[in-house]
């Protein structure tokens, strides 16, 4: 039998051309979230301490339900996250995922993500590394450069 150990923090960097507020926007709004993030819908004020939620596609049921840590629009967001959608991560401790958006001088901005603390959470570490959250990122990308969800 092999064990691993997932890694505590997974970094992700990808240039999308759009403004850092468009970014924001559709990190926090639903009518962008749902183009991107398998059909969620986002839910939240963006305000320190206020809920941060993501709903199914119907509404029918939480697959998130984190709060907003930290904020300072439209350059960063700092949420918990605990995977509703899925018995196995839903009983895991909450981990973290950092926003990050810099503004670039040729009109694109550097997005990084940062999901950590995920030192107690195994499943949760391996069920969004790599792929996952590339598929996350590269949606929000193309959305907001084409206008198109990335399955279109």
């Amino acid at each position: 039998m092999t064990t691993t150990t997932a890694p505590a923090a997974q970094t992700y960097h990808i240039f999308i051309r759009a403004t850092p507020q468009q970014i924001w926007d559709a990190v926090t709004k639903p009518e962008h979230s749902a183009g991107y993030l398998f059909g969620a819908l986002v839910e939240t004020t963006g305000d320190i301490g206020s809920p941060f939620r993501y709903h199914a596609p119907d509404r029918s049921s939480l697959w998130g339900d984190e709060t907003v840590l930290d904020a300072d629009p439209p350059h960063r967001l700092i949420v918990s996250y605990r995977g509703l959608y899925n018995p196995d991560l839903a009983s895991e401790p909450a981990s973290r995922v950092s926003w990050q958006i810099e503004p670039g001088d040729d009109g694109a901005c550097l997005l990084t993500v940062v999901h950590d603390r995920l030192d107690g959470s195994p499943k949760t570490a391996a069920r969004v590394a790599g792929p996952s959250w590339m598929r996350v990122l590269s949606g929000l990308k193309t959305l907001l450069e084409t206008g198109k969800p990335l399955n279109a």
